[in-house]
Order: structure tokens, then C-alpha cells, then sequence
């Protein structure tokens, strides 16, 4: 029965053989598979040594009571963390770098995009004028902070003397802490806004010329363009600067702490940051590692917090649609 059910079927051919591969082949699955991971190691082998080892060493003198010359004392837990929440120059530090932050930040930014766009415009001598918004990022903070230092004094500073031939009052550039943060953010703001905007330029370069040529046959303007065209296409350079200034911002120290010859931020820490509050509790008077690691683990808190709510909201927004969305077809 079987035999006869059979008997039309054609004889299955047996399946030839897969050859071995050879050695050269197995070795280039191997360099294919292993070679992407050993590239990136020697970074993340950086990181643990000079990043992730110091982070965590921290943490772990921040719950003892930990001296310069004594060493590591008792283990005394959160004591550290509430000592310095309990402090009243921490949150003076704080709100001292919140507001330089701000004020150097959000104007950077909005400044940078446009020296982009002009530096992408048709210029001549384009590579002089691009090396030239970097001549600030070249010189030593040290220079600026004293050249911004001397020339915002109160008494004899640059200028209060063009305030004053203009008809304004002098600036309490040293006294009033505004003042003082407003001095401080141009320090930065004038080192770090040739750099941003070389970072924008980099991303204006890659925004496809066709869609400038469809805003033009459309009728759209210079400026039109610039807002429809090129910001919208910047949304994920933007994000990546208000990320990298805002981890940046929030560690300011060298040009609050040669802002003046003292090095205090001020009579009343009117400008004083929570670095050089963490500097002053480690080195200064007190001697206190471990205050000064509690400090720094507190202020890398801010700045996970900060920055993880800018990427969501700088995210949240370059994600919305600009215009109505359309409909789905069933």
C-alpha cells in the first residue's frame, strides 16, 4: 500500500555538504564581531580610571569623616549631606550658579545660532572669520577673568568710566551680585560663543539645499527661511548645546574665582559657586574632604536633574509638529 502511494514520487537528491570555512574566514567573523568593542574600550578604560573611579571614591568619603591631614576618620553616613544642606553659603553658592548659568546659557545659545547663520552666509575671507569666533576660546580663562575683572571695577573700571561719560550712575560690579553674575556671564559667554557657533555652522553645512531652493521657489524671505528652514533642522544641535552648557554652567569656577584678587566671591559670597564652595570646604579654612565630597555629590545631583529635565523639555519640543497633523487613513 505504502509502495504503490510512492511510487510517483521523485527520489529526493541528499543536500550537499557545507564546506569548512577557513581560517581567514573564521578570523574576519571574529575582527568583525570583536574589532567595534576594542575600538570604544580604550574610552570607557579612560572613564573608569579618570571619571567613574574619582565618582564613586567621593561617594565614598562623603559618608565619613574624612580630614587633609587625619585621612579617613569614623563612618558617619548622611551627617555630611545634612551638615552642608544645614549651611547657609551652600545655598547662597547655589542660587550664585543657577543665575550665571541662566545668564550665560540662554544668551549663548540664541547668540551662536546667529553668528552661524552669518558665518554660513556668502563672506569673503570665510576661513579668517570662522578662526576668528574661536580666537576667544584660545586664550587662558586666567587672561579673561582678569582683563573682565579689571576692566568692570567700581572705582576705576572701563566701564563705569563710558557709563559715566554717557549719563548712567557707576555699576556696583563688585557689591551688587546681579551685577557681579552679569560680569561673570559675559566672561564665559565671550569664550564659549565662537565655539557654540562652530558647532552650529558644522550643522547649518549639512541642511540639504533642496529645501532652501523649495522655500525659494515658495516665495519665503531671508528670514523666513531662517525660521522655517534652518532652526527647525538645528533642533538636535540645540539639544546637544543646552545639554553640554548646562553640565558646563553648573561647574563654573575659574572666572568667579579670579573675578577679584581675593578668591571668596565676594565680601557676602555675592558670586561665589558651589565649586568654590566645595574648593573652600576642602582646601580652605576647614579642611573638611568630607564635607567638600558631600557638596560635590549634591551639586552632581543638580546637574543629572537639570539636565535630564532640559533634554526632556528641548526634546518634548523638537518633537511637536509645526504644523496640523494629518490625518490617519483607515
Amino acid at each position: 500500500m505504502s509502495t504503490a502511494r510512492t511510487a510517483g514520487l521523485a527520489p529526493v537528491a541528499p543536500s550537499p555538504a557545507q564546506p569548512r570555512p577557513t581560517r581567514r574566514e573564521r578570523a574576519g567573523k571574529l575582527d568583525a564581531a570583536v574589532s567595534p568593542y576594542l575600538y570604544v574600550a580604550p574610552f570607557f578604560l579612560l572613564f573608569a580610571l579618570i571619571g567613574l573611579f574619582p565618582l564613586l571614591y567621593t561617594a565614598f568619603v562623603s559618608v565619613h569623616q574624612w580630614h587633609t591631614i587625619g585621612g579617613e576618620g569614623a563612618f558617619v553616613g548622611l551627617k555630611n549631606f545634612a551638615d552642608v544642606l544645614h549651611q547657609r553659603f551652600f545655598w547662597v553658592g547655589l542660587r550664585n550658579t543657577v543665575s550665571i548659568f541662566l545668564l550665560s546659557s540662554v544668551p549663548q545659545v540664541i547668540t551662536a545660532i546667529f553668528v552661524a547663520a552669518i558665518l554660513n552666509a556668502n563672506l569673503r575671507t570665510k576661513t579668517f572669520w570662522r578662526m576668528g569666533v574661536l580666537f576667544p576660546y584660545v586664550i587662558a580663562p586666567v587672561a579673561i577673568s582678569l582683563i573682565f575683572g579689571r576692566m568692570s571695577a567700581q572705582e576705576y573700571g572701563l566701564v563705569n568710566y563710558v557709563l559715566g561719560n554717557v549719563g548712567i550712575a557707576p555699576v556696583g560690579w563688585h557689591s551688587e551680585p546681579f551685577a557681579a553674575h552679569v560680569a561673570i556671564a559675559s566672561m564665559i559667554n565671550f569664550r564659549w560663543t565662537g565655539y557654540s557657533a562652530l558647532i552650529f555652522l558644522a550643522a547649518m553645512q549639512a541642511i540639504p539645499t533642496e529645501l532652501y531652493e523649495a522655500a525659494i521657489v515658495d516665495g519665503a524671505s531671508r528670514w523666513r527661511q531662517f525660521w522655517s528652514v534652518t532652526v527647525p533642522q538645528l533642533r538636535p544641535t540645540i539639544i546637544l548645546i543646552i545639554i553640554v552648557s548646562t553640565i558646563g554652567g553648573l561647574q563654573v569656577f575659574d572666572e568667579p574665582l579670579l573675578y577679584d584678587q581675593e578668591g571668596y566671591g565676594g565680601n557676602d559670597r555675592q558670586w561665589m559657586t558651589v565649586t568654590m564652595y566645595i574648593y573652600e570646604l576642602g582646601w580652605g579654612n576647614q579642611h573638611n574632604f568630607g564635607r567638600a565630597a558631600a557638596a560635590a555629590w549634591l551639586l552632581f545631583l543638580v546637574v543629572v536633574v537639570l539636565a535630564l529635565a532640559n533634554f526632556a523639555i528641548t526634546r518634548r519640543i523638537a518633537s511637536a509638529d509645526s504644523g496640523p497633523r494629518r490625518k490617519r487613513v483607515p
